[in-house]
């Protein structure tokens, strides 16, 4: 062996350690992220012996006749690596009129990670029931993106009598490649090193993606959705999360869900395309859709001023 060689092979650990040390990223303590994204302390409670970040906005009753008429309440549910900091350009406008409740799913943003560790859709449902039961809340409209709207239509099809309404945005559900039903997918051994390593940058051009219009993202998005990937525990809950995904044919349940739905979908969608559509128009009894050509995975956050008045009219009918 070459000086040269020895030289390069003695290099080349040196230089891999000093990228792991350079791009090594720790959690932020949770006092920080609370101070940061957290409105009220009294948005964190204990729900089914989970603590949940839930936000509760918007008028309760309305006068009307001899009694106050109960408001319609709107629950949020959002997708995958996101917040309930998602909704609020929605939930601001849909609270003049409805109580608007959004939480953060277990391990995502500020809802620490599950203690049971159980990030599968019954778990999810039963948890989104028991804050029902806790806000009083008897029946709601449900909106949903992405996992977010499969948590929705699954608590449509298994609770109907809870169940108004929903609003179902580029829903998760039908196999895809790497999602095939009744088997947990593989986790991509790149997206384990999220654990220890999250670059901003990558960050960035992972959720551009989600995006029709990349330079739509605002870098305010950006770093809060940093902060909150680095809540502790949180990375992990994600990958467990994924681990726990396993689909299974939704056509039986989505055929028996009678409540009125709603369908919303970017047709730039790069995660869950936009053919992906006609298979809920087929197997939803009474749905209908709404497309925006311009618009990517989170059409709602992208531009809300758009979304926003399909779905105000479909709640007022």
């Amino acid at each position: 062996m070459d000086l040269v060689t020895l030289l390069l092979l003695l290099a080349v650990p040196a230089v891999l350690g000093l990228a792991v040390v350079w791009l090594w990223t720790p959690d932020k303590q949770r006092a920080v992220l609370e101070r940061d994204y957290l409105t009220d302390p009294a948005d964190m409670i204990e729900v089914g012996g989970a603590s949940l970040h839930v936000r509760d906005e918007g008028p309760r009753t309305r006068p009307g006749g001899r009694e106050p008429e109960t408001v319609p309440t709107v629950i949020l549910l959002h997708g995958f690596g996101t917040s309930l900091h998602t909704w609020e350009p929605w939930a601001r406008a849909l609270s003049q009129n409805h109580r608007v409740i959004s939480l953060d799913l277990p391990g995502s943003g500020l809802s620490p990670p599950d203690p049971a560790k159980d990030y599968g859709d019954a778990r999810v449902v039963a948890l989104l029931l028991a804050l029902m039961d806790r806000k009083g809340v008897a029946q709601a409209v449900l909106i949903g993106n992405s996992i977010g709207g499969r948590i929705a239509w699954r608590a449509a099809a298994a609770h109907p009598e809870r169940v108004r309404k929903l609003v179902l945005i580029a829903p998760d559900g039908f196999a895809s490649p790497g999602f095939e039903y009744d088997k947990a997918p593989k986790i991509p051994a790149m997206m384990t090193l999220m654990r220890y390593l999250l670059p901003k940058r990558m960050l960035r051009a992972n959720l551009a993606q989600s995006y029709g219009d990349p330079t739509a993202l605002s870098q305010t998005t950006v770093e809060r959705t940093y902060d909150l990937l680095l809540a502790p525990g949180g990375r992990q809950a994600l990958l467990d999360r994924m681990a726990q995904t396993i689909l299974t044919d939704p056509r039986p349940a989505l055929q028996s869900i009678a409540a009125p739905v709603l369908l919303l979908w970017g047709e730039k969608d790069a995660l869950i395309p936009f053919a992906n559509a006609q298979d809920y128009i087929d197997h939803l009894p009474s749905a209908r859709l709404v497309s925006f050509p311009n618009l990517g995975h989170l059409p709602h956050e992208e531009a809300p001023e758009k979304t926003l008045p399909p779905v105000a009219a479909f709640l007022l009918e």
